[in-house]
């Protein structure tokens, strides 16, 4: 039996012909192989099965569980909703364990709410909860890593919230790998994921991350899941940010924004106000952009930094943006505006650690390059977003006229946008110049120099 994926052979051989997966196939006896033992994927009692028509079956639009974090309700979708699942990952001690014990204690005050660890004692909890200064209430804890015995806790006690922290810390009797092997997770999670979504439970799964940033394990855990969350950002920063890269409940690449304090992880009413550096005077180099993350527009600083190269091979360096992207926007400059960064060292960075991966950014990023290498500051209270083509031409963005509100409510006065997103209601305080080309945006910008 291989112990990986716990698929079986006649014989012994090096690789597993069921995921080729190389010397993880094990003896066993034939007897135990041979055990009538239910198969456990095999239907529930009272699972109803056949064809069924759509128009048959009645949707019930169940509340969902607040958490009692806004920023994270929001992140969510509004809250957790009742059979689905959500799998959050991030890096050691960005501060998972302390987010998902914060809106636990918050739920138990309302429905019964369990917390299965297996990476810390109920001691170790209890310590985080009273440092915290988080109330008791009626949360009930669990430090077990045996998948058949957490789920006869749930099958007795019938907690309408669940959180496992983590699920690369489980294994199944069913396989012989070692906990965090690609059978044990996978096994694991779809075992989870079925008794959540036949009794109606929300459950949340905690992930580790691989030094790439991703979700260790199969891929296959980020499919069955229901909403997949990521921390992003600096874990040496005060700073949080939390995003949805699936939800089938909510708005994909929603973004949460928390501050990390001695009482743990606190919303951030006005993020906008993170990602701009505050300047004595105009900088050159920085430029403003208007960008839409999931429902919230966000304001957020670019920066560019041109100097002369120093090596045959200019660098060409991004920080939150496309590294591809930015290649291909200099191509645009040199072709459509003659300014030429051949010989010049580019590096972009937006501002806050928060990564920014809508075309949107596309003006922004050329206007703090060309005001780098120029070396002269753009505009006092200038704001601007517009993707750009590869004939030099200033395409719309989505949800232009909420971009525009939360620039005029923070206090800008200019804005620099395509055409197609031209309000037809001036936004007062703010007055805005839709341009159709990349040319067209250079001269709308000493026009306003001068």
């Amino acid at each position: 039996m291989c112990g990986e994926c716990g698929g079986q052979a006649p014989r012994w051989q090096g690789q597993c012909p069921h995921c080729r997966a190389w010397n993880t196939l094990a003896e066993h006896s034939a007897e135990s192989l041979a055990a009538p033992a239910p198969h456990r994927y095999a239907p529930l009692a009272g699972d109803a099965g056949g064809l069924l028509s759509l128009a048959e079956i009645e949707p019930r639009e169940r509340p969902r569980t607040s958490t009692g974090i806004a920023e994270f309700d929001r992140v969510l979708g509004g809250g957790l909703v009742a059979g689905g699942v959500v799998l959050i990952g991030g890096d050691p001690g960005i501060g998972k364990s302390t987010l998902l014990l914060q809106a636990l204690s918050s739920i138990a005050e309302r429905c019964r709410a369990l917390y299965v660890s297996g990476e810390e004692s109920g001691e170790q909890i209890a310590m985080r909860a009273r440092r915290l200064q988080l109330p008791p209430g009626g949360l009930q804890l669990l430090a077990e890593i045996s998948l058949e015995r957490i789920l006869e806790t749930l099958r007795a006690h019938r907690p309408e919230v669940v959180v496992i922290d983590s699920v690369q810390t489980l294994y199944s009797d069913g396989l012989a790998s070692a906990p965090g092997s690609v059978g044990q997770v996978r096994e694991c999670a779809a075992q989870l994921t079925r008794y959540a979504k036949q009794g109606g439970v929300s459950m949340v799964l905690v992930g580790h991350v691989t030094k790439d940033g991703v979700l260790a394990g199969p891929r296959v855990l980020e499919h069955i899941v229901d909403t997949v969350l990521y921390f992003e950002g600096d874990g040496h920063s005060a700073y949080r940010l939390v995003r949805a890269i699936k939800n089938r409940f909510g708005a994909v690449n929603e973004l949460g924004v928390f501050g990390m304090t001695d009482r743990g992880l606190r919303g951030v009413g006005n993020p906008s106000a993170l990602f701009l550096s505050h300047h004595d005077k105009q900088v050159a180099g920085a430029c403003i952009l208007a960008t839409q993350e999931g429902t919230r527009p966000l304001l957020v600083e670019v920066q560019a930094l041109v100097d002369e190269a120093r090596s045959p091979s200019p660098r060409r360096l991004t920080v939150g943006l496309d590294q591809n992207r930015l290649a291909m926007l200099l191509a645009v400059l040199h072709r459509h505006a003659g300014i030429v960064c051949s010989d010049q060292d580019v590096f972009v960075n937006a501002v806050g650690g928060v990564r920014i991966a809508e075309p949107a950014a596309d003006l922004a990023v050329l206007l703090a390059i060309v005001s780098s290498l120029r070396d002269r500051a753009l505009p006092d209270g200038l704001v601007v977003f517009g993707e750009i083509g590869l004939a030099g031409e200033i395409r719309p963005a989505p949800r232009g006229q909420e971009r525009l509100r939360e620039a005029a409510k923070l206090g800008f006065r200019r804005a620099l946008i395509p055409c197609a997103n031209a309000p037809k209601q001036s936004i007062a305080g703010l007055e805005v110049t839709a341009i159709e080309r990349l040319e067209e945006a250079l001269d709308a910008l000493r026009e306003m120099a001068a």
